[in-house]
């Protein structure tokens, strides 16, 4: 659940602020994105399992994943990531030209992610230009193409953020990943990692400040800004990373910063 909120919370970002001013963010779209996001989130997942279930057998925390397990077959796995991706297509027919060509545009990315592992030490940087391309799609559902002034600032915020959680994420596995091979900036940051998450946190706010100057955005969202700025700080002064429960304590609570900017952004717009 958490992951598909990530997934999600971008879309729904780039969907309220191309809401006219004054108006509230299209329900219907951000119902059509929220069953895409589940659809794309799991599909995300079933790749993620075919290409690692070798890896995963070695992990304690995935290794009863069913492809890992052995309670299913990788034909199986191929069948039902068919469903998946078909159904996630009949959503994304539902959208204008452009959307679905830049929709369909981001499956290179879901498919090579779970590569980068093997290959670099920033797998989490691909990971965030994956799960953040709904701050593109979004705005160009309901505006018919994208406004790059308002769309690239908040994609570079989205992947910043992925940045935060997802090496908090990392840090969890640590120990397994160094044993079988595995790289994620959680091992390229190592002690330093507060360091950079401070670093990453504070590129996300100005880029969502530059979001809102594109935008012309009022106190509401600026409010939302400053207290995500604050929820980021305290996740990271508090983070233990050598305490895997208190990883996922706090990678789970971005879904917070998440819906804190949806409801600044619908505020402000108001």
């Amino acid at each position: 659940p958490s992951g598909t909120w990530l997934l999600y919370l971008p879309c729904s970002w780039s969907i309220g602020l191309a809401a006219e001013p004054g108006c509230l963010p299209d329900w219907h779209m951000l119902s059509l994105f929220g069953v895409g996001a589940v659809l794309m989130r799991g599909a995300g997942c079933t790749i993620n399992d075919m290409w690692d279930r070798d890896y995963d057998k070695k992990v304690a925390r995935t290794a009863s994943r069913p492809l890992a397990a052995g309670d299913i077959s990788t034909f199986q796995s191929f069948v039902f990531l068919g469903g998946q991706l078909s159904l996630a297509l009949c959503v994304l027919l539902c959208l204008n030209y452009y959307s679905i060509v830049l929709g369909a545009a981001s499956l290179s990315l879901v498919v090579t992610y779970p590569l980068m592992k093997r290959i670099t030490y920033w797998p989490q940087l691909v990971l965030g230009l994956t799960f953040n391309w709904g701050a593109l799609l979004g705005w160009s559902a309901i505006k018919g193409s994208c406004e790059w002034s308002v769309c690239l600032p908040l994609y570079l915020a989205g992947v910043m953020w992925t940045l935060v959680y997802d090496t908090i994420y990392a840090h969890q596995d640590k120990r397994d990943d160094i044993i079988i091979g595995v790289k994620s900036t959680a091992l390229q940051f190592k002690e330093d990692t507060k360091q950079w998450l401070s670093g990453f946190s504070l590129a996300m706010l100005l880029s969502l400040c530059v979001v809102g100057m594109n935008c012309n955005q009022t106190f509401p969202y600026y409010s939302a800004v400053a207290a995500i700025g604050v929820h980021l700080a305290h996740q990271i002064y508090t983070l233990d990373i050598d305490k895997p429960d208190d990883c996922w304590k706090k990678f789970a609570s971005n879904r917070t910063v998440g819906v804190l900017l949806f409801i600044g952004i619908v505020l402000g717009n108001l």
